[in-house]
Parts: structure tokens; C-alpha cells; sequence
């Protein structure tokens, strides 16, 4: 389990097909403190296992399930990505219950600055993911905890604080890029619960 709050920016080294997989070459520093081979690391919200680590980074092969439900397959050399560590069970939870189980990707349609290193950011979120997003609720785009400020006709705006845009992969972000969307499981389990009633 993962809180969505972003505790390092990486660097893709390399993302490689195999078959029906691929092998994805993070470099990095922060998330590698206490992890082991197998341990659970978020890229962009995406819950991997690191099935190689070296001094400066890990390695983690990617199920096609995986690549398709996901955007890792568009990262390339030099990408930043949003790494974060599980939880232990002391550690605060500051964003909000997240799996790591991305449940689809969405596009972004707009990045706006709103001054002082404030930012809007819409997204188009696929359509059957709408039931489950609501105005102050949780969403994670990309790893990172959001609280939605709009739903709108398909589309959720976020508001950007200064910290956020800087510490994590959004400023390299643009109209058209896809992006890892993860509904909040709260959510998921009363539309479930509701709709066998």
C-alpha cells in the first residue's frame, strides 16, 4: 500500500520489450534505502517489484497486463518518474489509501499556471472510471495523491500547489500525455457493494 505522496523524482535509464513483457531500468537513490530484491516500489503509481537493485537504481520486468493498462510502455531514456516506497505500518498517512493497481490511463488536456507556482491541471479520464470520482474526493495521477477541485463532463481539474509541480514528474508533462489513473479503492468497494444490492 502507498499514500500517493511522491518521495522521490527518478530517471528512466532504459525500457526494454521482451516477448510479451518489458524490463524497465529506473535510476535513482531515495527509494533504495531499505529495499531489498522483491520489494514493492510505485513507478508513476504503478506498484513494481524490483527485481534487481544496484547502487544507483532497480530494475523491474512489466506483466502485459501491465503495459496495458498503464503508460509505462511510452517511457523512454531520460523520462522523470514519481517513486514512492510502501507504507510501514507507523508511517502517517498524509494522501490517501493507494494499491498501485492503476486502474486505466487518462490524457491530459490542460496544464495551466495560476501565478505564484500555483497550477490547474485537467485531465480526461476515461469514462467508465467516472463513477467513481467525486468533487474533494482522492484520485492518484502519475503516484501522486491529488484532491479533485472539478468534475466536469468527463474531465477532473486539479489544483497544483508550488511543492507538488516541482517535486514530481508534472512539470515535464503536457497536452496529449497519458497518465496513470488510480480511482480511490473506497470508492470501488461502495459501487460494488451498492450495485449487488
Amino acid at each position: 500500500m502507498f499514500t500517493g505522496i511522491v518521495e522521490e523524482l527518478g530517471r528512466v535509464e532504459a525500457f526494454e520489450r521482451r516477448g510479451a513483457g518489458a524490463r524497465l531500468d529506473i535510476q535513482c537513490s531515495t527509494v533504495l534505502q531499505d529495499s531489498v530484491k522483491g520489494s514493492s516500489i510505485a513507478v508513476n503509481g504503478v506498484c513494481l517489484t524490483a527485481v534487481e537493485l544496484r547502487a544507483d537504481g532497480f530494475s523491474a520486468d512489466l506483466a502485459p497486463e501491465t503495459l496495458d493498462r498503464t503508460n509505462l510502455e511510452d517511457l523512454k531514456s531520460g523520462d522523470p518518474v514519481n517513486l514512492e516506497r510502501p507504507v510501514t505500518p507507523v508511517t502517517r498517512l498524509s494522501g490517501h489509501i493507494v494499491q498501485g493497481h492503476v486502474d486505466g490511463t487518462g490524457v491530459v488536456e490542460g496544464l495551466a499556471a495560476l501565478g505564484d507556482g500555483n497550477w490547474e491541471w485537467t485531465v480526461r479520464i476515461p469514462s467508465e472510471l467516472d463513477r467513481f470520482l467525486v468533487y474533494k474526493g482522492s484520485i492518484c495521477l502519475d503516484g501522486i495523491s491529488l484532491t479533485i477541485a472539478k468534475v466536469d463532463n468527463g474531465t477532473v481539474r486539479i489544483a497544483v500547489i508550488p511543492h507538488t509541480y516541482t517535486a514530481t514528474n508534472l512539470s515535464s508533462r503536457g497536452p496529449g500525455d497519458r497518465i496513470n489513473v488510480e480511482c480511490d479503492i473506497i470508492a470501488k468497494h461502495v459501487d460494488r457493494l451498492l450495485n449487488r444490492a
